[in-house]
């Protein structure tokens, strides 16, 4: 039989481990990896379509002058099936719960977030919008409910770790193992308090048209201000690489009219000559 103060004992420890000063986060935005030799690859998929001959052949034809002049033609024309075959992947941290709600809305990608199931969030960091870090009384506001939210959690935390913690020695389970499923099953729980602003970390997969579109939609002036801030860093990433394909990324008036109608920002010169500088 095992005492309630040995419990207690415990999971008093569990909730003061590892508690960290909570803190406002700064985006962070890597480009893990990419399709190597991408333009020759668009190159080869684009021709074939129009071609007798196999990729072989294809390939002995091409130099670097050429396959940027085809990419080049096919982003101009709107072919873009060729460029579905390169692929980005990106891990961005120091996001809010707004922005990947906002992100995976992108339904053609591939998306690996952390895990507030899993991961226990001692001292949590946030995202504080720029108005309200501007304004002393409104950031004062928000840090407290920030501070008030990872209270909340700490204590939900502590009490229902008490609570599994008991049920399944009483169920017969071994202390290890039921300190570990106690912590998992009070954070599952714990984790509803959290608040949007709450940081998060993602890797997530885009290929090359999805990533023109995604950046059609994000970097837009109308875009909320987070997201199109990651978007337009992700921009600079792979136009560095591949500029023939992202030679037109961004948003939808850089190589158009705009499409926002009476809700145009009325910008359109000033965000062309941003993106040009991208």
């Amino acid at each position: 039989m095992h005492s309630s103060a040995g419990v207690k004992k415990w999971v008093v420890h569990i909730a003061s481990m590892n508690q960290e000063p909570m803190a406002e986060t700064k985006l962070k935005v890597s480009l893990l990896n990419y399709t190597k030799n991408g333009e020759e690859t668009i190159a080869q998929a684009g021709k074939l379509c129009y071609s007798p001959v196999g990729v072989d052949e294809i390939s002995k034809k091409q130099d670097p002058d050429s396959i940027a002049k085809y990419v080049k033609m096919l982003a101009n024309l709107g072919h873009l099936s060729p460029i579905e075959h390169i692929s980005f992947t990106f891990a961005v941290e120091g996001v809010s719960r707004t922005l990947t709600h906002q992100l995976v809305r992108h339904r053609l990608a591939s998306y690996s977030q952390q895990s507030q199931r899993y991961v226990k969030l001692d001292g949590f960091e946030y995202v504080i919008p720029r108005h309200i870090k501007e304004n002393p009384e409104a950031r004062k506001i928000f840090i407290e409910a920030m501070e008030k939210d990872q209270e909340a959690y700490d204590k939900l935390a502590e009490i229902l770790t008490k609570k599994h913690y008991e049920d399944l020695l009483n169920e017969g389970e071994d202390e290890k193992s039921a300190k570990r499923k106690a912590t998992k099953m009070a954070i599952e729980d714990a984790r509803y308090v959290f608040p949007n602003a709450c940081e998060t970390k993602i890797v997530f997969t885009m290929n090359a048209r999805t990533l023109l579109h995604f950046f059609n939609l994000r970097s837009c002036n109308r875009a909320q201000w987070e997201i199109r801030e990651m978007s337009d860093q992700m921009v600079k990433l792979v136009k560095d690489i591949y500029p023939n394909v992202f030679a037109s990324a961004g948003p939808s008036c850089i190589s158009g009219p705009c499409p926002e109608g009476k809700m145009t920002c009325g910008k359109i010169q000033e965000v062309r000559e941003k993106f040009k500088n991208i």
